[in-house]
């Protein structure tokens, strides 16, 4: 579930396979603002398809003119970040 009060968005709960699509859809309705940060203190579950999830958002954003940004990344998220060489992609800030 994404909460959000005006630029700031929150992410609650496992963001996973199972729920990504949904939260894709979610952000992509709610994030409109020319800058938006996500804080993703809330997240309690995490695969690989959270990183392609929040880089979807970052190219959304770009598309857009946007300005995105993400906090309190899991360090689970960070770790794949990692894996996966794309840390640098998630712009955490």
């Amino acid at each position: 579930m994404i909460v959000c009060n005006e630029d700031h968005c929150t992410i609650e709960g496992p963001v996973t396979a199972d729920n990504v699509l949904s939260l894709l859809a979610q952000g992509t309705q709610q994030f409109t603002g020319p800058r938006v940060t996500v804080d993703l203190s809330g997240v309690t579950e995490v695969d690989s398809t959270a990183l392609s999830l929040l880089l979807e958002w970052r190219r959304e954003a770009i598309r857009n003119g946007r300005d995105i940004r993400y906090r309190n990344l899991p360090a689970s998220m960070k770790s794949l970040a990692a894996l996966y060489g794309v840390t640098e992609l998630l712009g955490e800030g």
